[in-house]
């Protein structure tokens, strides 16, 4: 059973380093919360070090430009590992081919084929039309509020041709302010039900974890995974990652499950049990907001 505590301070000196998510955790997509800025301050003040671990398709270094724009404080964290980062890796790598039909908005777009110097030899990405394609990048609908059947046409020619579709955020949905909106995982979910193969890079999936143990070890911190506590409102995301990684886990119920678990400042404590069964997740602990 999760152990329900309201601030992180009441575990955080257990801990040497966070994984932390970032939409719906310490932002909401405009603006910052600062009740959850402060505790990482903190945390970071005794010594502790904090890796924002985040499902966001861009580059690492785009993420850090959208968090200085909306205000989160650069003292907040001490690096970054993006969905985006593991799976371009993937891309340049030849997972899906080299030439490539991109699903996705085009601001994103451009940071994801960014050229990738750390590798030795990577491939010549063309972006192309989906009938020359070889695969599918698939980092966001074109239009996140839109139905996601209207990809099924495509989805149809691209499954018949046995095309692989990457995708660069394995979430279903974010919360935008007040308003809801579909990921890349959702048209993923769907492609993959039609019969399509899909590969995911962010959480649950092991390989940004990995790029999130490297962020630990070119900061010089030799940190084991008993020592790392992964924080996020994610149930099937941060939360089952962690899972399967065996690092103990903070829920945060106020985010995407505010509803299902009646949080406001905490969770009711019933509804948490039922919704936590239903999910078939049991977080080390859950605390309604990061604070």
């Amino acid at each position: 059973m999760t152990q329900i505590i309201e601030t992180l301070s009441e575990v955080s000196d257990r801990y040497d380093a966070l994984f932390v998510d970032l939409w719906g955790c310490v932002h909401n997509g405009l603006t910052p919360y600062p009740a959850a800025v402060k505790a990482l301050q903190e945390y970071r003040a005794k010594g502790g070090t904090v890796i924002l671990v985040t499902n966001s398709p861009r580059p690492w270094n785009s993420v850090q430009t959208q968090l200085s724009q909306i205000g989160v404080a650069d003292d907040s964290w001490d690096a970054i590992a993006t969905s985006g980062d593991s799976a371009r890796s993937a891309m340049y790598r030849g997972a899906v081919g080299e030439k490539i039909y991109f699903i996705g908005d085009a601001d994103t777009g451009m940071g994801f084929f960014q050229p990738l110097d750390i590798l030795e030899n990577p491939l010549n990405i063309q972006q192309v039309p989906l009938q020359d394609a070889e695969g599918i990048v698939c980092c966001g609908p074109f239009d996140p509020l839109a139905d996601i059947d209207v990809n099924r046409p495509e989805f149809l020619y691209a499954k018949t041709k046995g095309l692989k579709l990457l995708c660069a955020n394995p979430d279903i949905v974010v919360d935008r302010g007040e308003s809801r909106e579909w990921c890349a995982g959702a048209l993923a979910a769907l492609y993959t039900e039609m019969g399509g193969e899909s590969l995911y890079f962010g959480k649950p999936h092991p390989p940004i974890y990995d790029l999130a143990r490297r962020r630990l070890v070119a900061l010089g911190k030799d940190i084991p995974d008993s020592a790392i506590l992964a924080i996020g409102d994610g149930i099937q995301t941060d939360i089952k990652g962690a899972v399967g990684e065996d690092i103990d886990s903070l829920f945060l119920s106020g985010g995407l499950a505010a509803r299902d678990t009646d949080t406001r400042y905490q969770p009711d404590e019933e509804k948490l049990s039922l919704y936590l069964e239903k999910e078939k997740m049991h977080p080390t602990y859950t605390s309604g907001f990061l604070r």
